[in-house]
């Protein structure tokens, strides 16, 4: 499959009027196809079942580099899977190859998913994600709290995964008196995650450093504790 032969599959899933209303939404300056998300979910599930691993990873460049919104979705789409055999050192570089392009918090979010899988698969790779929090660029310091998300979820983590959420958390910290509101929701939405499994981290995290963070964000990191 090619990447102009995706796209046309994409565009029979347009619906009228809704590629203005996702431009009016999402506010980036880019192609908008009007398709659904869960459309364009439902078409790369076909995609993923019917080609090989090579032509997945080559489809997906092109269609990140269209920089249409739906394209750079599926995109991400076709690299979210909890197993690609027999490598998925390819989609791991691919994925790493894009976060300097991201700009939006919706394509940003559907990469980090993918991404999410890769880091599960090979926890090293948090190695590669703690230099992002250094980067000048917003998004990809958002992004090291967004793809490292699965750490704020295990009920009875073990000793590694305890250490690594710890870890995630220190990045945190060092993110608390940043004024970039989509950094605090970062940090809010990462603390209220872990709150659902780990009450006492994210108390300890706040005692010590909510008084940093913006108002809106202690109030939603905080939002879902245990009274």
């Amino acid at each position: 499959m090619t990447r102009d032969d995706a796209l046309t599959q994409l565009k029979a899933l347009a619906e009228p009027g809704r590629a203005e209303q996702m431009a009016a939404y999402h506010k980036v300056p880019r192609r908008y196809l009007g398709v659904a998300n869960p459309d364009t979910d439902t078409l790369v599930r076909e995609w993923r079942r019917s080609l090989d691993l090579e032509t997945r990873l080559k489809l997906a460049e092109d269609l990140w580099q269209t920089n249409i919104f739906e394209a750079r979705v599926a995109a991400a789409k076709l690299l979210t899977q909890a197993r690609i055999k027999p490598s998925d050192k390819g989609a791991w570089s691919l994925i790493q190859s894009w976060v300097p392009d991201f700009d939006s918090w919706a394509i940003a979010d559907h990469a980090c998913i993918a991404g999410q899988k890769r880091l599960i698969a090979d926890p090293g790779r948090l190695d590669t994600v703690e230099t992002w929090t250094k980067s000048d660029h917003l998004w990809t310091r958002r992004a090291a709290l967004v793809i490292t998300l699965p750490w704020t979820k295990q009920n009875h983590p073990s000793q590694s995964e305890l250490e690594a959420r710890d870890r995630i958390l220190g990045w945190a910290a060092g993110y608390v008196d940043d004024p970039e509101w989509f950094i605090q929701k970062a940090v809010a939405w990462w603390l209220r995650d872990l709150s659902r499994h780990d009450p006492d981290r994210t108390r300890a995290f706040l005692v010590r450093h909510a008084d940093r963070m913006k108002p809106f964000a202690r109030k939603e990191a905080a939002r879902l504790l245990p009274a």
